[in-house]
């Protein structure tokens, strides 16, 4: 069996973590402020939330923490490439900076300290609550 299921220029790659489920790991090194991965959004309401709640989507979705975006009542998004696949951790090495452009929102995943080759690469989830019960977070 593959250890390693999706390789990108070797720079990131996906994996199977036990008891989490697919996550993203570092093929090379990161220092403090790299980008890490830059992805296109698609925004969506409150109202269009009772709706993505309800399917496997809600496990890739975003919930915007700032609050200088330009978007209007958007908070939630789902974010599209390899950015999507980072687990949650309570002790992180990236989160998601957001950016506002003409072609809509963005999210960049950026490193909060260095990330070694091969360390996998987590962020805070700010949606937590939104999760069904069923659903445990492990570090």
């Amino acid at each position: 069996m593959v250890d390693r299921v999706f390789d990108r220029s070797n720079a990131l790659y996906v994996k199977n973590v036990p008891r989490k489920g697919r996550g993203l790991f570092a093929g090379i090194t990161f220092k403090t402020g790299d980008l890490i991965e830059r992805s296109p959004t698609w925004g969506f309401d409150d109202r269009q939330k009772n709706l993505v709640d309800m399917t496997g989507i809600l496990q890739y979705y975003f919930v915007r923490g700032d609050k200088e975006q330009k978007a209007g009542p958007i908070g939630r998004y789902v974010v599209f490439g390899l950015a999507s696949l980072v687990n949650h951790s309570l002790s992180p090495n990236a989160e998601t900076v957001w950016t506002d452009e003409e072609s809509g929102a963005w999210a960049s995943l950026v490193a909060i300290r260095d990330i070694k080759e091969d360390e996998e690469i987590t962020q805070k989830y700010t949606n937590i609550p939104d999760y069904p019960k069923a659903i445990k977070f492990v570090e």
